[in-house]
């Protein structure tokens, strides 16, 4: 007999994608949360899992109870849940059962870890019984599982709850200057979750930081150069994708095609193959479903809208956005290529803006939209204006200027940013379409 979850909190993205694995592995799954319509709910709902308004009166003798990041103890539902003698997990210490109960991954980074483990997810799940976890809000349960795949978050520390058998680290980056000090402080908390992973690390070989782990378990290194473990050589990108020989030290794996742009897709790959590798999991069938994958959505996601083509990407980072208009350039090399850019917090542009400007330098032309500020933060001493300066050519837009964009044709219009950029997608269509 399963149990009886509630999920404080349940539209979250992290929450949600747990409620729907806790609810396929065969247990009663309900929970609260704002009635404002999110992406995670429409999922949660088909899947029959019940979505409540806050009220103490929701929680029931016999329910575990797990609360969302966002939820302090002084929470009504929370407080009640303790008069009732309930056991209450925060989401990490939930997160962590299932990495206990399976041969679990544990994918963190700055940059790829949803891609990373969307595909990881996608490749092993075809072959062997998986339950995954993704942070855009997915995530499936199977009961006879061998695997647990699952993104593991550094913001706030929060995957130091977990002690997976094998973790990915895609790249150390100082990506969140509201918590962590500085680089150093971010490679110590990596570091720290290294040391509790049980069997093995598989660590992209570029990142100076990740060279310089010191950990209790072998770290095998993954990427393009000699000294790597996993490695990719032969490399062919083109507009339909990219194919390579992957290596194993001496030993050759096979030549695998990817349908996916940029060279982090390749690296994401690897880091797939590496994990497969040391798990004995077949490499035909790695090699037929590495081929069928086709991506993330909020990473790289297009449409047609009149004659352009519409990117949206979740790039809110100057390593995101590089790799995103790498991939626009390798998938469509002839376009005129347009990126819409709304920077993320004051902090983080403040943060970043020559690395914004560098980044965003590599399309023909770029738009900067007014800054997406977080609740969490006053405005600063800094503007979008401040980021258009460092750019050539560049000009401001927001959404009662959109028309600027009807005189682009037969190109590759990027919208990038983690705010509410979908609201300028909306509105180029609409202007576009008329």
């Amino acid at each position: 007999m399963g149990k009886t979850y509630y999920f404080i909190g349940i539209k979250g993205t992290g929450m949600a994608a747990l409620a729907r694995v806790l609810h396929d592995q065969g247990n009663t799954v309900l929970g609260s949360d704002i009635e404002k319509e999110t992406f995670t709910q429409g999922p949660l709902l088909a899947a029959g899992i019940q979505v409540l308004p806050f009220d103490p009166a929701n929680l029931k003798p016999g329910m575990t109870v797990i609360k969302g990041n966002a939820f302090a103890d002084d929470h009504p539902e929370v407080q009640r849940a303790k008069e009732l003698g309930l056991t209450v997990m925060t989401y990490p210490q939930a997160v962590e059962e299932e990495v206990e109960g399976h041969t679990s991954i544990g994918i963190a980074g700055a940059h790829g870890k949803t891609s990373t483990t969307a595909l990881l997810s996608h490749v092993l799940a075809a072959v062997e019984p998986t339950s995954y976890l993704i942070g855009d809000g997915v995530g499936t349960g199977n009961t006879k599982d061998r695997f647990f795949v699952f993104e593991a978050d550094e913001y706030r520390d929060h995957f130091l709850a977990y002690h997976p058998d094998y973790a990915i680290m895609t790249n150390i980056d100082f990506d969140h200057p509201d918590y962590f000090k500085d680089i150093d402080d971010v490679r110590g908390s990596f570091e720290t979750y290294g040391r509790q992973v049980k069997k093995a690390i598989f660590a992209w070989g570029d990142d100076a930081n990740l060279r310089k782990l010191d950990v209790d378990v072998p770290v095998y290194y993954y990427g393009t150069g000699d000294d790597d473990d996993f490695r990719a050589a032969n490399i062919q990108r083109t507009p339909a994708g990219s194919t390579y020989d992957a290596y194993f030290r001496d030993q050759k794996l096979g030549t695998f095609t990817i349908h996916l742009y940029g060279e982090h897709s390749i690296l994401n790959s690897l880091a797939v193959l590496a994990v497969a590798y040391m798990e004995k999991v077949d490499m035909d069938e790695i090699k037929k479903e590495l081929a069928n994958f086709t991506g993330v959505k909020r990473r790289f996601s297009e449409t047609d809208v009149a004659d352009d083509k519409l990117i949206d990407d979740y790039a809110h980072h100057p390593n995101e956005i590089k790799a995103t208009i790498d991939a626009a350039r390798q998938k469509y090399p002839d376009k005129e290529i347009v990126a819409v850019f709304q920077p993320h917090t004051y902090s983080r542009l403040a943060a970043y803006l020559d690395g914004f400007a560098a980044s965003l330098k590599k399309a023909d032309k770029v738009f900067v939209t007014p800054i997406f500020a977080s609740i969490r933060e006053q405005s600063g001493a800094v503007s979008s204006s401040d980021l258009e300066a460092r750019i050539p050519g560049s000009e401001g837009i927001d959404m009662d200027s959109m028309d600027k964009l009807k005189q682009y044709h037969d190109a590759v219009v990027i919208f990038m940013g983690a705010g509410d950029i979908e609201k300028y997608e909306d509105k180029f269509k609409e202007l576009v379409n008329k």
